[in-house]
């Protein structure tokens, strides 16, 4: 198969900085303009800013190696690296030459023009670009990142339903002990940590809720949780409830939830936090909650003042949660925070850190990335249990979506292991406005 030229432009390094061993034996072609951008977003505190420091020292071992307008192999088996300028010259009439996309399009027809007899790509995840690709003639794709499903209603909830004898029901409510050997014949596939709702199959309205671990333990009652459970917080649905019940479970170290805005997943996580740091019977020494740096629309750019006031407008929506859980005592909280047992800062930070008994929250975790994620669960020390949120319908990062973004991809990695547990929340539970601006809106 004759080796084709890749054109990647800046979107692609900045959703994985590993792009450029993903082509195989063909060769990678930079725009110069590429770098400069790459060197724009340096700074970012995200993980945009991570992935952009990251690729610059990437291209820095490889020039150590050779020269980049020469091209520099990439690594045994992998095609060449170059760096290249455009001939502006080759652009259409009304293409700006000052627009960074028209110089990487140039690159391109430039790369095209010399080497007429290789295809020449241009990689993407830039849509409009990709369609001016189409336009000059060029081929353009998307950056195939690894997408664990192909789409979003794909995403396991961690909720089933099996159909079972009526008996089976009586039973598991007389207390006996239920294995799923014992409800079914043909063994469903189930998951470890899975709530099952078994339903009767000769009425459909008699019911038993259940969490399924494993083929050799039998099914898990689940216990109707009341306010001093969770921290004055009382389940409104079952999802909040089947939350609850992982939350509070020290067995299981990681947790994932996921639903719609107002559903309740920060409140029930932050909830089961506090019982379980500040609660008589305290599993965890302290309480973390982060989330990324990601703005809604315009960014407001670099803030003045402390770290703290800096991160103050993005963790302000954890704060409104806590205050609503301290209630009226925001004095306690604000001594709570000046002791550290409980803590609120930006992701940036705990990069790096081996985090021990602690009970961490990591919200909207549905902007970051693959290599973002497994960066953050790394960070899990002895006794410690991390809980992801987010809304895999709301993502401001651009260089993701509902099938690439981490917190699908966790969830999807780690539904096999008895350590995780998931569930996706259904009801909106803020108030009604929210519940219907999230539906029709």
């Amino acid at each position: 198969m004759a080796k084709k030229f890749y054109v990647l432009d800046t979107s692609v390094y900045l959703t994985d900085y590993r792009a450029i061993f993903s082509y195989g034996n063909n060769d990678i072609i930079i725009p110069l303009v590429v770098l400069e951008e790459l060197d724009n977003c340096k700074k970012r505190p995200n993980g945009v800013g991570v992935n952009a420091r990251s690729i610059i020292r990437t291209l820095d071992e490889l020039r150590e190696k050779g020269n980049f307008q020469k091209g520099i192999r990439i690594r045994k088996g992998a095609g060449l690296c170059f760096t290249k300028a455009p001939d502006l010259s080759e652009l259409p009439t009304g293409f700006s030459p000052t627009i960074a996309d028209h110089q990487i399009i140039a690159t391109a027809l430039t790369i095209k023009k010399e080497f007429p007899e290789r295809k020449v790509i241009v990689a993407s995840n830039d849509i409009n670009l990709r369609i001016k690709c189409d336009a000059v003639g060029l081929s353009a794709e998307g950056y195939k990142t690894e997408k664990v499903i192909k789409t979003a209603h794909e995403l396991y909830n961690g909720f089933a339903k099996v159909l079972v004898d009526d008996q089976i029901i009586d039973r598991f409510y007389a207390g006996e002990q239920i294995f799923l050997s014992d409800a079914v014949d043909e063994k469903p596939e189930l998951y470890a940590n899975q709530f099952v709702m078994l339903v009767s199959s000769s009425n459909e309205k008699k019911t038993a809720i259940t969490r399924f671990i494993d083929t050799l333990i039998p099914f898990k009652k689940i216990p109707d949780r009341k306010e001093e459970d969770g921290w004055g917080i009382n389940p409104k649905n079952k999802e909040q409830n089947f939350a609850l019940d992982l939350l509070l479970d020290p067995e299981i170290p990681i947790v994932s939830l996921i639903g719609k805005a107002g559903s309740g997943k920060t409140l029930c996580a932050l909830a089961a936090g506090l019982q379980q740091v500040m609660g008589e019977d305290s599993v965890y020494n302290r309480m973390i909650v982060s989330r990324p740096i990601m703005p809604m629309g315009k960014d407001l750019g670099y803030l003045p003042g402390t770290m703290e006031e800096k991160m103050a407008p993005w963790l302000a929506p954890i704060q409104d949660n806590l205050r609503f859980l301290f209630g009226d005592d925001s004095l306690m909280l604000y001594q709570y925070m000046q002791k550290k047992i409980i803590e609120i800062e930006a992701l940036t930070y705990i990069r790096g850190r081996s985090i021990q008994k602690a009970y961490i929250i990591i919200d909207e975790c549905q902007n970051l990335t693959r290599h973002e994620i497994k960066t953050i669960l790394t960070r899990v020390g002895h006794g410690s249990k991390i809980v992801l949120t987010g809304d895999i319908e709301q993502i401001d990062n651009v260089n993701i979506d509902e099938t690439s973004n981490g917190l699908t991809y966790a969830i999807e990695k780690l539904k096999p292991y008895d350590i995780t547990g998931h569930i996706t929340f259904l009801k909106g539970e803020r108030s009604k406005v929210a519940t219907l601006t999230s539906k029709v809106l």
